[in-house]
């Protein structure tokens, strides 16, 4: 059976569990799509499977849906291009950073892009709404806030057999209204209280960093085996995660603070919603999540760089000001934000730009430093956090991307407080592994 027979099962329960859904989905691929939701299912059904076999307990192969794109995707899995095309994942693609970041490197050949997505169809939508090459990106369905989701991910990319040069953590979400009690903003809208994960955690915590310490360490072995040296993982932060106490940014409220991982020590269920058992605060609840992705970097770093070589680093492209992740925020505030970075305190950067920047941290020689956190201003400015300014080490020459002056206000930041505890770190890793329910070293 040759490499290209799509098994459009991966978005199934196993045939071991309920049949009735099965049959269900038997029904779907065999229908004629007419409607809008047996559209979304058969996108579902292809969202995430590209490997041999037949389709096992889906459906007869003569009723295989999409047989078309099938035919389309085979030279994603040409082996002949010379010089032999790297493979990059990339979570939280079909939106934003993570979507122009994917465009950045599909488009410049020498990338294969996984988009890992919830939303099959938009990545599928967006991808070829920007032109990109077929040959060049796959989207898999990826739920960062289930776990079955994420073990689902890693046997569908592996079944692949196309290998991994790059991971780049990338998707979040931010719910900044949302407070324990749900109240009303005056003349606003309601914040609403807290979400769930699939698994009983807080919604953020769940996508923006457990679902990411479980991506990380499930491709270990993958990234370990890239031909390419040095394999690359890369965890965005943000400026408002209080990493040092020379980000302005870490000092706007509510500030972000792990306390003593008293939620964690509970298991992090429900009631429980906050890192330190706090009183519940949507924004608290994404600074402190994304404090904690800089923490798993620097682990990452400890426990793998020295033996295997893979780089591992954290990034802050810059002042996204109108990126969708705040499409839950005020209605005010998305309309003067923007204005403010452009404006008054010239930090403002495209997605574009923020893209070539992250597309330049996945493929440049010159950024193959471990344990750091990059940090970028604006996008005409000299801003930029504190810390070693880090283009001096950058081998411009080998730069295939665009040059831009922006890109002379890079910075290698500083990391304290919580992220910058070393035993800290490692309770936070042990803690973690716990609630995903596997040690991994």
């Amino acid at each position: 059976m040759s490499l290209y027979d799509v098994a459009f099962t991966a978005a199934l329960p196993s045939p071991s569990r309920t049949q009735p859904t099965q049959q269900r989905w038997n029904a779907r691929a065999s229908s004629d799509l007419a409607s809008s939701r047996d559209r979304q299912a058969q996108a579902m059904l292809a969202s995430v499977s590209v490997g041999v076999g037949a389709l096992a307990a889906c459906a007869p192969r003569r009723q295989r849906p999409f047989p078309r794109s099938l035919t389309k995707r085979r030279a994603f899995f040409d082996f002949g291009s010379q010089p032999p095309k790297k493979t990059v994942i990339i979570t939280g693609a079909s939106s934003g950073l993570g979507l122009a970041a994917a465009r950045e490197l599909a488009k410049s050949g020498e990338w294969r892009v996984i988009m890992a997505c919830r939303d099959f169809v938009k990545a599928e939508k967006v991808a070829k709404e920007n032109n990109f090459p077929e040959e060049n990106f796959l989207v898999l369905h990826l739920d960062l806030a289930a776990n079955s989701s994420v073990r689902q991910f890693v046997s569908t990319f592996r079944s692949l057999n196309i290998g991994l040069d790059a991971l780049v953590c990338n998707a979040a979400v931010y719910f900044p209204n949302a407070h324990k009690e749900g109240a009303f903003f005056p003349g606003l809208f309601p914040g609403g209280g807290p979400r769930w994960s699939a698994d009983g955690h807080e919604l953020s915590f769940a996508t923006n960093y457990l679902g990411h310490f479980l991506l990380c360490n499930l491709l270990m072995e993958d990234l370990k085996k890239s031909s390419v040296k040095p394999a690359r993982c890369i965890i965005l932060g943000t400026v408002t995660a209080s990493i040092n106490d020379k980000e302005v940014g870490g000092m706007i409220p509510p500030i972000a603070d792990l306390g003593q991982l008293q939620g964690l020590e509970s298991g992090m269920k429900k009631p429980t919603t906050m890192i330190d058992n706090g009183r519940f605060n949507g924004a608290k609840a994404y600074k402190d999540s994304k404090v904690c992705d800089v923490m798993l970097m620097r682990e990452l770093h400890k426990r793998y760089h020295e033996s295997t070589g893979i780089c591992f680093s954290s990034l802050y492209p810059g002042c996204i000001a109108d990126t969708n992740l705040f499409r839950e925020h005020y209605p005010v505030f998305r309309f003067l934000f923007p204005i403010l970075q452009k404006e008054v305190t010239n930090a403002y950067v495209s997605e574009e730009e923020a893209g070539r920047r992250l597309a330049k941290v996945v493929s440049d020689p010159g950024y193959a430093q471990s344990g750091v956190y990059f940090s970028w201003g604006g996008e005409s400015g000299t801003g930029g956090a504190g810390g070693t300014d880090a283009v001096e080490n950058m081998d411009a020459s080998n730069d295939r991307f665009l040059q831009y002056g922006s890109f002379r206000t890079l910075k290698e930041s500083e990391i304290g407080g919580d992220a910058g505890d070393d035993e800290r770190c490692k309770r936070l890793w042990n803690l973690s592994e716990k609630l995903v329910g596997e040690r991994f070293s």
